[in-house]
């Protein structure tokens, strides 16, 4: 069977839980905008009460909760942490399901090098990343527009492309971290560990400006929403650093991988 199709099939069934939850996340998330704005009750008044530190771990600093656009800005913070989460474990599962599943002989049979089976598989990684972006991107054309009185799909479409950057970049964080660790089963958990590590810094930037310079080692403040939909668009630094991350950590994991010892 063809490495490429092979991996789709073995995660078919996890791709579509998530993408289903992806719906659910965008279409509940928007069902509650709904639900403040029609009582009258103005989100911007409730949130401007609360402490500091919630207002930084719900997301939405100076934007806007009485527009749909605005309110689709916080809750893309949440899309995004769930769609890197999903990157970070497919990157590590992809490398590491071999072996805690003793099929590295099966797949090393076949008359190919690592070097071109990791490709496929990163392939086979970057295409199910593609579709749960395309699923959140429709979604979020069909949920937010539904509730928006202007035009949202730039603003849409460039989140959207801000996080396929970041879900690239913890992808392949997963996988090189899956190439060079010896305990194949505990890759993922590292992987997440890493991504909730930065995701946890970005709210402790966001509590104190004494820390700001360390956004550079956090992507989730690289492409916020607050920044990026309202004329900032995908900063050229940012965009730039997740380039060079992402072409560093994808040779590492060709290079690691093609010299670690494989345990059948």
């Amino acid at each position: 069977m063809n490495v490429f199709v092979r991996e789709l099939k073995a995660h078919r069934k996890s791709l579509m839980i998530w993408c289903m939850g992806m719906v659910a996340l965008i279409g509940s998330g928007m069902g509650k905008y709904a639900g403040y704005s029609s009582s009258g009750q103005s989100m911007n008044d409730l949130m401007a009460g609360m402490p500091k530190s919630l207002q930084a771990f719900l997301g939405f600093g100076t934007l806007d909760l009485s527009t749909a656009s605005g309110y689709y800005g916080m809750l893309f913070l949440y899309i995004l942490l769930m769609a890197t989460i999903h990157a970070a474990m497919i990157g590590a599962t992809i490398i590491s399901k071999e072996e805690r599943d003793k099929t590295v002989e099966f797949l090393f049979v076949k008359p190919l090098k690592r070097k071109n089976i990791i490709g496929i598989k990163l392939l086979a990684a970057l295409t199910q990343v593609g579709i749960l972006t395309l699923t959140a991107w429709i979604s979020s054309l069909l949920f937010v527009g539904h509730y928006s009185e202007t035009p949202i799909a730039g603003d849409i479409g460039i989140t959207m492309l801000g996080m396929f950057i970041l879900q690239v970049l913890f992808l392949v964080s997963g996988s090189a971290i899956a190439s060079y660790s010896k305990q194949s089963g505990k890759a993922g958990s590292f992987a997440t560990g890493v991504l909730l590590f930065t995701f946890i810094l970005s709210f402790a930037i966001d509590l104190s400006k004494k820390i700001e310079h360390l956004k550079y080692f956090t992507p989730f403040k690289y492409f916020e929403a607050k920044n990026v939909m309202y004329g900032g668009g995908l900063e050229f630094i940012f965009v730039g650093i997740s380039l060079v991350l992402i072409v560093v950590l994808a040779f590492s994991t060709f290079l690691f991988y093609d010299k670690r010892d494989l345990n059948v």
